[in-house]
């Protein structure tokens, strides 16, 4: 796997995992009972962005390595034509 094709597959594992990740531990304004004027009830009281960007970034790189040992070890050929049936 070349250097651009593991940077292309890291930045879309980490960008979908984001979506997973991004829900996780989140309280909403109206269950801590204190919601701010101007925004929706369902907007995070304590959005703690930092600790969802290191937790998102750790899951992806364990993906990562797992879909990279794949790749290393001939699971999922990648740049190779396809078998021809006879």
């Amino acid at each position: 796997m070349s250097f651009t094709l593991g940077l292309a597959l890291y930045f879309i594992i980490w960008w979908t995992t984001l979506f997973a990740v991004l829900p996780i531990g989140v309280r909403t304004q109206a269950e801590e009972g204190s919601v701010v004027p101007g925004t929706p009830e369902s907007a995070p009281a304590k959005p703690r962005l930092v600790r969802i960007a290191v937790l998102n970034t750790l899951l992806s790189t364990v993906i990562f390595a797992l879909v990279w040992l794949a790749l290393a070890q001939g699971l999922v050929p990648i740049g190779e034509p396809p078998a021809q049936v006879p």
